[in-house]
């Protein structure tokens, strides 16, 4: 073991101590995170506009701070992004992360120099929470690797603006610095493709450790790395390869194709980080979820999902959440976004630490029939068979069909790209959408009154989903493929697609 593992070890138990801490006071922190947070914004335009000097509870705030997503706040955010002081947090914000909407075309996050040294630490210790529960810590005495977006970063109205990720670039601590890859040059490549390539001519005689990115970015990595090796798993390339971090989408659909790739079930950590903020990390590989961060600037409200799209919806904060009840996730931030809608749902499956896993997303879901079926539900079906059946999925999107052919009753299209086809097509996906009544009583419903026939499966051909995410013109970084669609813009896109 190297000295940097060892002290690894040290820091990690050190780092754990406060964490336990954390975990025992989640509810006081959450208070006084909500209570800095307004006595620090209270003079600023957003503060004075909505009386925050005279908020002193939850309930006074929630009278005074409606719940909005990007495009509400946006008044707010262009004043920001326009170069104006003290709008939404005291001072400028230290950079605009940049991003992309579906509605608001490029979101631009603020980023302020007290949220930002947030996002550094709950990455590394989501680190050093694996290497103190597991004691391996020889990953950090060899090569780490981050797929992630380029860290050239441009300035807008005095701002440094660039991806989430290449900002973070910035901010490796320096004793990890020597150990990164890929090279400075090699991370500015802004064409994904031209970039894995670079990456795979600079890293397969690497000694690489630990591999961090989004699971279908990492997977066309591994790809190509197995193809310039004649064939070779990841672990025969890398043979010290132990550890992968991930974030951004749910694994799971990914992890029978990615350890086949690579040889072997590896141990992973699992992250959710948000340009809003860094939210949730892994902290055990023996218990479920992963730990909300209740003292990183963040005061966190809660919207019963179901609720969500009434005009006057339920809203809690963490005292008062349930267990295994989908919410919409609401964040108040130290970089100044205030009642903002993040647009993801979550479920809480522990109190005692309180741990989260991520269900989907507010707008992604199907219910052009009435039967709000959601993105946990889909993967959960989806996932079952597939292991039941040795099928191995590649990506998938699903939409509902309601105008089908004359005579024909609507239903929910799936397009799946598989790795490892079903034998029959027709009764895997008879299979799928029995699992998927067996979640949604509305769906059961709808299915046993003949409102709806049983799903139907296309069957895409391989790197379907890469050429068309190629033709949008957003392959690699942090971009993803939504799981599900209430309306058929994607699907008919896909259609289209492969027409052509």
């Amino acid at each position: 073991m190297g000295l940097k593992a060892a002290l690894s070890k040290v820091f990690a138990w050190y780092v754990n101590k406060q964490l336990d801490t954390i975990r025992q006071n989640a509810v006081a922190l959450q208070q006084k995170v909500f209570t800095d947070l307004i006595f620090d914004a209270k003079n600023t335009a957003f503060g004075l506009d909505h009386n925050f000097a005279k908020i002193t509870s939850y309930e006074d705030f929630k009278k005074q701070v409606p719940i909005r997503d990007y495009e509400q706040l946006r008044p707010y955010i262009d004043r920001v992004v326009n170069g104006e002081a003290n709008v939404m947090w005291p001072g400028k914000p230290a950079y605009l992360a940049k991003t992309s909407g579906t509605t608001s075309g490029v979101k631009y996050i603020p980023i302020s120099n007290e949220s930002m040294p947030e996002h550094i630490k709950a990455a590394r210790n989501a680190l050093l929470s694996y290497i103190h529960e597991t004691g391996k810590a020889d990953f950090v005495d060899g090569k780490m690797i981050f797929l992630q977006g380029s860290p050239i970063l441009n300035e807008k109205n005095g701002v440094q603006t660039g991806r989430l990720s290449g900002i973070v670039a910035h901010h490796v601590p320096g004793y990890l610095q020597k150990n990164r890859l890929p090279s400075y040059p090699t991370n500015c490549i802004e064409d994904w493709e031209e970039k894995v390539d670079a990456i795979v001519q600079e890293t397969a005689q690497e000694d690489l450790r630990l591999i961090s990115g989004i699971p279908p970015w990492c997977q066309m990595y591994f790809d190509r790395l197995s193809a310039v090796s004649g064939g070779k798993k990841i672990k025969d390339i890398f043979p010290n390869f132990k550890l992968y971090v991930h974030g951004g989408v749910n694994y799971e659909p990914y992890r029978a194709r990615m350890e086949e790739s690579i040889g072997f079930k590896i141990d992973s950590i699992e992250t959710y980080p948000a340009s809003e903020g860094f939210i949730a990390f892994q902290d055990s590989q023996k218990e479920k979820g992963l730990l909300l961060m209740v003292d990183a600037g963040i005061f966190y409200e809660f919207i019963p999902s179901d609720e969500y799209f009434n005009d006057n919806p339920t809203r809690i904060n963490l005292k008062d959440v349930e267990l295994d009840k989908n919410y919409a996730l609401i964040m108040n931030t130290s970089a100044g976004l205030w009642g903002y809608s993040l647009g993801d749902t979550i479920k809480f499956v522990s109190k005692n630490p309180y741990k989260i896993i991520v269900s989907g997303r507010v707008k992604h879901y199907i219910s052009a029939f009435g039967e709000h079926v959601i993105g946990e539900e889909v993967e959960q079906a989806l996932m079952g068979v597939a292991a039941e059946e040795g099928v191995e999925v590649t990506e998938f999107t699903v939409a509902p069909q309601v105008a089908p052919a004359a005579g024909e009753l609507p239903y929910h299209e799936w397009f799946i790209e598989f790795a490892k086809e079903p034998k029959n097509l027709a009764a895997f996906a008879l299979k799928v959408d029995k699992a998927l009544q067996q979640k949604n009583i509305y769906y059961f419903d709808l299915i046993e009154g003949n409102i709806l026939q049983p799903l139907i499966v296309r069957s895409l051909k391989k790197d379907t989903f890469i050429n068309y995410m190629r033709s949008q013109g957003k392959l690699g970084g942090q971009n993803k493929v939504p799981r599900l669609s209430n309306d058929r813009k994607i699907a008919d896109e896909l259609v289209n697609y492969i027409n052509k």
